[in-house]
């Protein structure tokens, strides 16, 4: 349900988007749940992951990235992505500032070259040799400060703190070199990705042209020995030969995914920045269905609901096929307090859901429960476990789980979906605290048992 995946940026002055589970399924261990808890504000759209999947899926192909590897959307303003293991992180900044998919696309296989070049582990190797270093200097450092002391030295104990301090300067700007080096070699993996897809560079060059105009902007002068990524400056002479040498560099994105890429825009817009912002970024089209889809999102936030209704209908009757106005639709009627009418239109967003996401059985779900009926509740069951049985990590979801349980007064069940809840949101003690409570209700062995104990035996890894 986009208010409930997207509701904290409607009110972003006050608190920042709560992460209600990963972008995609993950098996169930202690560093999936530990994110939770890492302070990374997440978004979760169905209708913006398909498209970013869409666009990542043959850029992943051609780095031979095959599968496992996760997109997580962040709230941050800031155009800016990066990867932590097989996690690829991108900001909802970059999205709204990228005015072609092509764009977006570069920075994907930038950060996909990042993982097939493995280049974190290597980091961490090279991390472990500063550290090393350092310690050695300020050891050896340590020593001729002793010797010069004890033969009164005085200007051989002034050598050993030189040689302590510029140790450890030493590793810094060592290591400072080997990112800047794996920088380069990520942007150079990423141009034979998109030369494979039959996709241009041009994208990638409008993207460094755009941080160069930035930093010229903030008269920062900037080292170049003291910085992790190569200037834009750089990247941009080292990749212009290659890029305008592609037979691809002159061609466009499709019309179809430019029109799905301005209503993520769109979409971003209206939740972070409001009407205002969406008017802004489309008005050389104001009439254009990008426009009219932010209209209808707006008028949905800040107007009245039968408005918005008729809206959506509009943009409904233009793309008949679309699942992400019927979910907006179900995000009207929500709001409007017609729950009955609502789950309609969210059973057509499942049933035309190309993906299959996860997100949107749970928004049906969620409609189902708000009916209030017994029947309405057990189809919510079966709505809320389709999503899990995707999006396994989708801790908002468990809670309603819990609540379809409750009103069918089935309490073992629903202390276990709460003490999921709690599980998949990092709030283990109160996991724990559930998961026993619903165990006594189970009987020894069956498979609610089992999980309860799986909670309440799981230990938080302490953090490094």
């Amino acid at each position: 349900m986009q208010s409930e995946f997207f509701s904290a940026l409607v009110s972003k002055t006050t608190r920042s988007i709560v992460a209600v589970s990963l972008a995609a399924a993950l098996t169930v261990t202690a560093s999936a749940t530990a994110f939770a808890q890492s302070g990374v504000s997440v978004v979760r759209d169905a209708e913006i992951e398909a498209l970013v999947r869409d666009y990542a899926r043959p850029i992943f192909k051609a780095a031979g990235l095959k599968s496992g590897i996760d997109i997580i959307l962040v709230n941050d303003r800031s155009f800016n992505a990066f990867v932590i293991g097989r996690r690829m992180f991108i900001n909802t900044g970059a999205l709204l500032q990228s005015e072609t998919p092509n764009e977006i696309i570069g920075v994907i296989a930038h950060e996909a070259g990042h993982i097939a070049g493995g280049h974190q582990q290597r980091l961490r190797e090279q991390l472990e040799r500063a550290q090393t270093m350092a310690i050695v200097s300020t050891l050896l450092g340590a020593g001729a400060v002793v010797a010069g002391a004890a033969t009164n030295s005085g200007e051989l104990a002034r050598a050993g703190g030189g040689i302590a301090i510029g140790g450890g300067e030493m590793a810094r700007r060592g290591l400072l070199g080997y990112q800047r080096t794996e920088e380069a070699t990520a942007d150079r993996s990423a141009i034979s990705y998109l030369q494979a897809t039959g996709q241009s560079a041009k994208g990638m060059l409008t993207t460094f042209k755009r941080f160069q105009s930035a930093l010229s902007l903030s008269g920062a002068r900037v080292d170049p020995y003291q910085i992790s990524h190569p200037t834009p400056q750089d990247r941009i002479a080292n990749l212009q030969q290659l890029a305008t040498s592609s037979a691809y560099f002159d061609r466009k994105d499709s019309p179809e995914l430019q029109l799905r890429h301005d209503m993520m825009r769109a979409k971003i817009a209206v939740y972070t920045d409001g009407q205002a912002g969406a008017s802004r970024l489309f008005r050389k089209d104001p009439r254009g269905l990008a426009a009219q889809y932010a209209d209808a999102m707006a008028t949905n936030l800040y107007g009245n609901p039968r408005s918005a209704v008729s809206k959506v209908d509009a943009l409904i009757k233009q793309q008949p096929k679309n699942p992400y106005f019927y979910e907006l639709r179900g995000d009207v009627l929500m709001k409007a307090n017609q729950p009955a009418q609502a789950a309609e239109a969210f059973a057509t967003a499942v049933r035309l859901d190309p993906v299959k996401s996860g997100i949107l059985p749970v928004s049906y779900g969620q409609a189902l429960l708000a009916v209030g009926t017994p029947d309405a509740a057990k189809k919510a069951i079966t709505q809320i476990r389709q999503g899990l049985d995707k999006d396994p990590e989708n801790a908002e979801a468990y809670r309603y789980l819990a609540q379809a349980y409750g009103q069918l007064g089935d309490i073992a069940e629903a202390e276990l979906a709460t003490a999921e809840g709690h599980y998949y949101a990092g709030e283990y003690q109160d996991a724990k605290i559930f998961a026993a409570r619903a165990q006594q209700k189970f009987k020894p062995g069956a498979p609610g048992w089992v999980r309860a104990q799986d909670i309440i035996n799981f230990k938080q890894p302490k953090k490094k």
